[in-house]
């Protein structure tokens, strides 16, 4: 059964979200003479790379990520082209027929996931997209960009569009080898008491028909 990697590989020096502070990766010991291991310690926003917002992020009132229900991270998904979206996701850009009855959906926006440069003019989702999913019973939604906002947004529609419905939300997935079509997520966050979001191992796996 085929595996698709849809995560990020988190590493010193990667594009991260402006102003946030780097990764670093310490090396508290090493393989020596007198160290019969490699020990090693990750500093790193919750936001970087491939990540689940838990709904403390846009909520005070909110979820962790050590709260969250873990089966809506795990189960079948559509994965959804919208490329041809002009800098944000509206509800013409969407093949409605495609996500059927869909409860998880995962757009793909990039022809190629920028990888070592942060781009700013991601493609943001519109709110009556996530009012549509959300109304047919949608309760996960993915996307390869950075955020569901854009990247200067001081209101956060998107976000808080999902809020009403409860809804879950996958950021900075890398979608670039992935056909169009039904699969098998498994997306978990870690489980961190108080976060705001986790980074997670995202991947596809082909379904069995």
């Amino acid at each position: 059964m085929k595996i698709w990697d849809i995560s990020q590989t988190l590493r010193p020096g990667m594009p991260m979200w402006p102003g946030e502070p780097p990764i670093l990766l310490h090396r508290n010991a090493q393989i020596s003479a007198d160290c019969p291991v490699n020990v090693g310690a990750l500093d790193t926003p919750l936001h970087a790379g491939t990540h689940a917002d838990s709904p403390f992020h846009y909520d005070p009132q909110g979820a962790a990520s050590a709260d969250c229900d873990l089966d809506v991270y795990v189960g079948r998904c559509v994965v959804v082209d919208v490329r041809h979206a002009a800098n944000r996701v509206e509800l013409g850009d969407v093949d409605w027929a495609a996500i059927g009855g869909a409860t998880r959906v995962l757009f793909r926006t990039y022809d190629s996931f920028p990888n070592d440069n942060w781009d700013s003019d991601f493609t943001a989702i519109a709110p009556a997209v996530l009012a549509r999913l959300r109304e047919s019973g949608v309760r996960l939604i993915g996307t390869d960009a950075a955020s569901l906002d854009p990247e200067q947004s001081k209101t956060m529609d998107a976000h808080h569009e999902v809020q009403r419905g409860d809804m879950r939300i996958l950021e900075g997935l890398v979608l670039d080898d992935v056909p169009p079509g039904e699969y098998e997520l498994i997306a978990l966050p870690l489980k961190i008491a108080g976060a705001d979001a986790s980074p997670v191992r995202a991947i596809l796996r082909e379904i069995d028909r």
